[in-house]
C-alpha cells in the first residue's frame, strides 16, 4: 500500500552515481528524496523542504561530512545516517560522537540502508509524539499534502505548489494544529487576522476558497467539515514535524 505521507529523505553525497542509486531505491519504496552534493546544497534543501532524515557521506571535498554532521546536530534533532568508504574505527566513533544516529560503510546494501532508515524514522516519530510542541512545528502533512510552516508553502500529493493568501495559510495552519477539533467562526476570525469590520460570512468565503484549492470535491469536502451551528473541523489525520535548523 502506498504511503499517503511519505517520509522525505535528504541524500548528501558528492558521487552522483551513489546519489542516483540511493534515491531511486528509496523512491521505489515509497519515500520522497532530495539530493545534495555538498554542505551548501544541504543547507538550501533544509530551507526549501521539511526533511525527515539525512543520509550523509562522511568524506566530501570542501565542508566534509564530519563538519556537516556537527553543524546539523548542534542545531537540530534530525536523524542522521553517516556513510563512508573508510573502514577505520576512529571515523565511526567520531561520527557517532558528533551526533550521527547510525553509521554504514561503503559498499553497503540498499536494503540494509532502507531498514536502518525505517528504524530511525520510527524512533524519531515516537520521540516527537512525546516531546513535540506547537512552537516547534516546521511542517504538517495530511493525505499526501504538506504545509511548510516556515516557508508558508503548500505542496499537493503530486508535488505541485499551491499558492495561498495570508488568510488561507492562517486558516489551514489553524486547522492542522487542531485536527478533529471544532473551531468556531470567532476562533477562525482571530486566527486569520480578519479585523477590519468583517462578519462571520467572511470566514465562510475564505474556507470556500481554501476548499477549492485542497479538496477534490469542494461541495463534498473530505478535509474541512462544516459543523452546523458550531463552526468547522479538520477531519483527517495530520502528521506534525518538529522544527529543524536551516
Amino acid at each position: 500500500m502506498s504511503n499517503e505521507n511519505p517520509p522525505h529523505i535528504l541524500v548528501v553525497d558528492d558521487d552522483p552515481a551513489i546519489r542516483t542509486l540511493i534515491s531511486e531505491y528509496l523512491r521505489d519504496h515509497d519515500m520522497r528524496v532530495t539530493v545534495a552534493a555538498n554542505g551548501k546544497e544541504l543547507t538550501a534543501a533544509l530551507l526549501e523542504h521539511a526533511i525527515d532524515l539525512i543520509v550523509l557521506d562522511l568524506r566530501m571535498p570542501g565542508e566534509d561530512g564530519m563538519h556537516i554532521a556537527r553543524r546539523v546536530r548542534d542545531q537540530s534533532t534530525l536523524p542522521v545516517i553517516v556513510v563512508s568508504g573508510r573502514l577505520e574505527e576512529a571515523d565511526r566513533v567520531m561520527a557517532l560522537e558528533l551526533g550521527a544516529d547510525d553509521y554504514l560503510t561503503k559498499p553497503f546494501s540498499a536494503r540494509e540502508l532502507l531498514a536502518r532508515i525505517r528504524a530511525l524514522l520510527r524512533r524519531s516519530a515516537a520521540s516527537q509524539t512525546v516531546t513535540g510542541r506547537q512552537s516547534d512545528v516546521r511542517a504538517y502533512r495530511f493525505a499526501g499534502w504538506e504545509l511548510n510552516v516556515g516557508t508558508r508553502k503548500l505542496t499537493s500529493p503530486e508535488g505541485t505548489r499551491i499558492d495561498l493568501t495570508n488568510g488561507e495559510f492562517s486558516l489551514l495552519n489553524a486547522f492542522l494544529a487542531s485536527p478533529g477539533r471544532v473551531l468556531s467562526r470567532e476562533q477562525l476570525l482571530e486566527t486569520s487576522r480578519l479585523y477590519d469590520d468583517v462578519f462571520d460570512r467572511s470566514i465562510d468565503v475564505q474556507i470556500l476558497r481554501l476548499r477549492r484549492k485542497i479538496e477534490a470535491a469542494p461541495s463534498n469536502p473530505r478535509f474541512i467539515k462544516t459543523e452546523r451551528g458550531a463552526g468547522y473541523s479538520f477531519a483527517v489525520a495530520v502528521e506534525r514535524l518538529s522544527a529543524a535548523v536551516l
